[in-house]
């Protein structure tokens, strides 16, 4: 038996508002089916399950991990199929510079302008705010660029200076810390070239190159939602719930299992000139005989 292990799995608590939700509707499972892609804002249809903190009070705590998701009926209006895929929100914005620190130039890193952040994750471009998360690049056309990502391992306000270069008649722009700037340094990993190859150093994007950054706070995951007219527990209600026949009026009734009206048909027949029965009819009624309750039938 191993002695010490522990566990390296953490359930995620994750801020509704870091989590996208893109739905792809299609009405079959044909592969040539035309799809109808929605995305939603995990704070429109996602809460996390809260619980009480062992010594009473209040339900302050995200219980993690636990979350409920509410599908809208503005999306889920049509029998087909819903591919759900929760994946972390993404932050699309341009790098302003690929620059260095005026007081470390050892350290380079991303500088993104505050002023340009979209407005619903502005809140996330402050000191530390961006921390953690991974950065993908997109080439010139928009496209992604495969398998290539960066960490961000630190992020702080900063402001462009001008350093004197060797060459007095250039000037070079390099970041200081500053909590009142509008812009933000972020440093990324990996950003050093080995040391048996100095010249080396790796890709960490370029000026007004187009990127997005997610959080890494959860695994993206896929649920798959088919909506249809009956389910299982309206088969069973046709199969195996009470009914009855009006022998009077030809009212077919069927009830759910607490013995309410679940559905009615009229039951006649159709016959010709000389009464050859042509045709059994069970035509459901688009009203519905209040009188026909079972336990008003069963008292009888």
């Amino acid at each position: 038996m191993a002695i010490g292990v522990y566990g390296v799995k953490r359930p995620a608590d994750v801020d509704p508002n870091d989590i996208e939700v893109v739905v792809i509707y299609t009405k079959t499972r044909n592969a040539g089916e035309s799809q109808i892609i929605t995305k939603l804002f995990g704070n429109q249809v996602i809460k996390p399950v809260m619980s009480t903190p062992e010594f009473g009070g209040k339900d302050v705590e995200i219980l993690g991990g636990l979350y409920n998701m509410t599908l809208p009926k503005t999306v889920f209006n049509q029998k087909g199929f819903y591919t759900i895929y929760i994946r972390p929100a993404q932050i699309r914005l341009k790098i302003e510079d690929c620059a260095e620190l005026a007081t470390y130039p050892d350290v380079k890193g991303l500088v993104f302008n505050i002023d340009t952040a979209p407005t619903n994750f502005i809140n996330k471009f402050t000191n530390n705010g961006l921390d953690g998360y991974r950065i993908e690049y997109l080439n010139n056309d928009g496209t992604k660029i495969p398998n290539l990502y960066r960490i961000i391992t630190s992020s702080f306000i900063a402001e462009p200076v001008q350093i004197n270069t060797p060459n007095s008649s250039q000037k070079s722009i390099k970041y200081i810390y500053n909590n009142v700037g509008n812009m933000l340094f972020c440093t990324v990993t990996p950003n050093t070239a080995p040391s048996f190859k100095p010249t080396s150093a790796p890709f960490i994007g370029r000026k007004d190159q187009n990127i997005i950054i997610t959080n890494t706070n959860f695994s993206p995951q896929i649920i798959e939602v088919e909506m249809v007219n009956y389910d299982l527990e309206s088969l069973a209600i046709g199969l195996f719930a009470d009914q009855t026949k009006s022998m009077d009026d030809g009212i077919y009734t069927l009830y759910d299992f607490d013995g309410n009206i679940y559905a009615q048909y009229d039951l006649y027949e159709i016959r010709d000139a000389v009464d050859k029965k042509l045709f059994e009819v069970r035509k459901k009624r688009t009203s519905i005989d209040t009188t026909k309750a079972l336990n008003r039938i069963v008292k009888q």
